[in-house]
């Protein structure tokens, strides 16, 4: 995990005194003491052994009484080396007593250890809160010390371990950035490992849906394109629509790629390829940018007479600021959505509150919210397991950035549905109530990846997917208040169905308004 290996040294903590720490663990429900060197009481008194399926309840129950306890003023007390390996000849297989024995001993060792963890990242975090920088070194080291006692594969062991990580690049500095392919590997290997990203597509894609009902030219802004992958599902969908089809454009904004290729040219016409196959007569626009809130509605193209509709799956988080700083640039960009008129705006974000003003509590929450997404992973179904190391990496990065950076740098801005909910409201928006088919392909995509744990539940029209009752990521629709373009004022645009049309806008230079369009005609045919 990072730096941490096995490291035998012993370091002091900076942690609460062994009898207030009994009462701590004695109101979260464990039957431990830490008044004596990391010793555990009886098997009796045992009352929670450590179970990686019981990981939400466990670090929430954790967080909320450590929380409350940890004090800035509290001396550093010595940890002493009294920790033996069970290291031993193999057991006799008919000395069942003495194998439950050991099994036990170790269980609660893995257990205590697990519990001095989550103290030390909360004090560890008050450290860096307070600028004590010695101090929370220090409990890094201690950390990694442990680290080496527990299992972090899965379970406690694996979240302290990438929590312990973003704190040492915090303290050292060596947070670095991925780059776009990097981050565009991660990005579709967590969409096939999990359910979260596949079901803010196809709910998002439900929704433009019944919004493009009736309209024979239809334009889908999508504010990240990243592969395309949410599109091929509403080619398809809209190739079946009683009627035939209408004619399709998504103009898909993405960063500029460093290499010199054109990514998103090459989506453009995997996408037209598709469309051209199910004789859907289409277009596509691209539009690079580094920032979101670097485009200007100019160059999405949106023209009078077509249904449009603004995706943001994960994308407008990263633009907020602190909540003091205002105007932020979420409001310019509310601001140009709303006067283009969409039809429909689906939002999807990660359910939890990681722009709080200060430090620890955004660090609190973010460790009960990776703690749950981390054991929703691990009860995925074993076909989906090959992607898992990719997918926990691209959460890694999350972690990493909400723990590591300040200011501008800081872009995994979580806020809760509430607020978005109020955010989108003041900007002019009206909510779309996400009806009962999205909710029913929403519960059958869970199926796939889980027999218990995912669920989805409706909330104020907007439906969350979550893990054992907790809220991980929310969908939401929005309309303009003067979206309504009458049917009948949509002309077709007239063009053979066999016609796949491309057009590209690359803005490479954020300074530079000039723009490179390559259009398609009858002369220059996608043929598949």
């Amino acid at each position: 995990m990072g730096p941490y290996g096995s490291d035998s040294t012993t370091i002091a903590s900076a942690a609460c005194s062994g009898p207030e720490m009994d009462a701590i663990l004695a109101g979260a429900g464990f039957g431990t003491r830490l008044s004596g060197p990391c010793n555990v009481t009886n098997a009796s008194d045992y009352s929670l052994p450590f179970n990686p399926s019981d990981l939400t309840t466990w670090v929430d129950s954790m967080l909320t009484d450590l929380t409350s306890a940890t004090t800035a003023n509290l001396p550093p007390q010595p940890i002493h080396a009294t920790w033996t390996n069970q290291i031993c000849s193999p057991l006799n297989p008919i000395d069942h007593a003495a194998s439950h024995v050991l099994m036990a001993q170790q269980r609660k060792e893995e257990e205590d250890s697990g519990i001095r963890l989550v103290h030390l990242l909360m004090t560890c975090a008050d450290a860096v809160q307070r600028d004590n920088t010695g101090l929370a070194a220090s409990l890094v080291d201690e950390m990694r010390v442990l680290l080496s006692r527990v299992n972090t594969l899965s379970g406690i062991g694996k979240v302290a371990g990438y929590f312990a990580d973003a704190l040492f690049r915090r303290i050292y500095t060596t947070e670095v950035p991925l780059s776009t392919s990097e981050y565009e590997v991660l990005y579709h290997q967590f969409y096939e490992s999990c359910p979260y990203l596949k079901f803010a597509h196809f709910t998002a894609n439900q929704a433009i849906l019944e919004a493009f009902e009736g309209y024979d030219r239809v334009h889908v802004i999508d504010f990240s394109l990243m592969q395309g992958l949410q599109w091929p599902a509403l080619i398809q969908a809209l190739a079946l629509r009683p009627g035939g089809p209408p004619f399709l454009r998504i103009t898909g904004i993405g960063p500029p790629s460093p290499d010199g290729r054109d990514a998103l040219r090459e989506v453009g016409f995997k996408l037209a390829e598709l469309a051209r196959s199910v004789r859907v007569r289409f277009a596509f626009r691209g539009v690079a940018a580094n920032r979101l809130d670097d485009v200007k509605p100019w160059m999405l193209q949106a023209t009078q007479g077509e249904a449009v509709a603004v995706n943001s799956v994960l994308q407008l988080h990263r633009l907020l600021t602190d909540p003091a700083t205002t105007p932020a640039p979420i409001d310019s960009v509310l601001e140009w959505i709303v006067g283009i008129r969409p039809k429909v705006v689906t939002v999807v974000e990660q359910e939890a509150d990681h722009n709080k003003p200060t430090f620890i509590d955004r660090f609190t929450e973010a460790l009960f919210y990776y703690s749950t997404m981390f054991d929703s992973l691990e009860g995925s179904r074993p076909q989906h397991q090959r992607q898992m190391a990719l997918a926990e990496v691209y959460l890694q990065k999350e972690i990493c950035n909400i723990v590591c950076c300040e200011g501008e740098n800081r872009v995994e801005r979580h806020e809760p549905l509430a607020q978005w909910q109020t955010r989108l409201a003041n900007a002019g928006l009206h909510p779309v109530h996400l009806g009962s088919n999205a909710f029913r392909q929403a519960s059958m995509l869970l199926t796939l990846f889980s027999d218990e744990g995912y669920c989805v539940e409706e909330v104020d029209g907007c439906l969350t997917l979550g893990w054992h009752s907790r809220p991980l990521i929310s969908a939401s629709a929005w309309r303009a208040p003067d979206a309504d373009v009458s049917p009948d004022d949509s002309s077709v645009i007239a063009s053979n169905s066999n016609n796949c049309n491309i057009i590209i806008n690359s803005n490479h230079n954020n300074n530079n308004n000039s723009s490179n369009n390559v259009s398609g005609s009858d002369d220059n045919r996608i043929s598949v």
